[in-house]
């Protein structure tokens, strides 16, 4: 395991330095790490937390000492949200992947594609850990949804056809509540997390009872 401390310095800079390699004996899992993250983490910083204020004064009282991570709280607001059209997503999913393992229905769905002038050729498939992945999945197929009824016709084991509300659904969603971000540091978060405020504000007295009620569960998230 590896332990890293970022830092901003003194331009405002974002700095990164590798402390130390520390060996962790087997077994430790995939699964065991992110169930025990979190615990081991917040037991780490307490430890870390005592020692230092025994020996120098913490700024703020070390009420800065440990800030969760931003991105990862995100992660689990979105993802929180995104549940409500979990199975949608999952059709989205198994159809990009049906369609992705096989040169020969790339050929076709390019070939639909061309002919109803659309510009982009390629879907993308998602990671389910990663919540932008997700977005970038569900964003790009929304340009092929006149292409996935006519995919089927030439490809009768495709049964990954979400019907017209899903479509819409999924579309209010990668419209109105989600999009990807490229900035998750701290010394431009704040912003960020500010525009996610903006959104859900505005979302939650949205018309759409599906986005509302989407928007009220994850701002519980977002206060918490």
């Amino acid at each position: 395991m590896v332990i890293t401390g970022h830092f901003i310095d003194h331009k405002w800079r974002l700095q990164k330095r590798v402390l130390s390699f520390v060996h962790v004996p087997p077994p430790r899992t995939g699964l065991d790490i992110a169930d025990d993250n979190a615990a081991y983490n917040d037991r780490a910083s307490r430890r870390l937390k005592e020692i230092f204020s025994r020996v120098r004064k913490l700024t703020c009282g070390g009420r800065l000492f440990h800030v969760r991570c931003c991105a990862h709280i995100l992660n689990i607001l979105v993802k929180d949200g995104l549940a409500m059209i979990d199975s949608v997503i999952g059709e989205f999913h198994e159809g990009v992947k049906y369609n992705n393992n096989s040169e020969e229905r790339l050929q076709i769905f390019s070939n639909i594609t061309h002919q109803l002038q659309i510009q982009d050729r390629k879907l993308l498939l998602d990671v389910p850990t990663r919540w932008n992945s997700t977005y970038d999945m569900l964003s790009v197929t929304l340009k092929f949804k006149d292409v996935f009824p006519r995919f089927a016709e030439y490809e009768p084991h495709f049964h990954h056809l979400p019907n017209d509300e899903e479509w819409a659904h999924v579309e209010s969603v990668c419209t109105n509540v989600i999009s990807g971000s490229d900035y998750p540091t701290s010394n431009l978060y704040l912003i960020e997390v500010f525009r996610v405020k903006e959104t859900l504000d505005k979302d939650a007295l949205s018309k759409n009872d599906f986005i509302k009620t989407m928007v009220t569960k994850t701002k519980e998230k977002f206060v918490m």
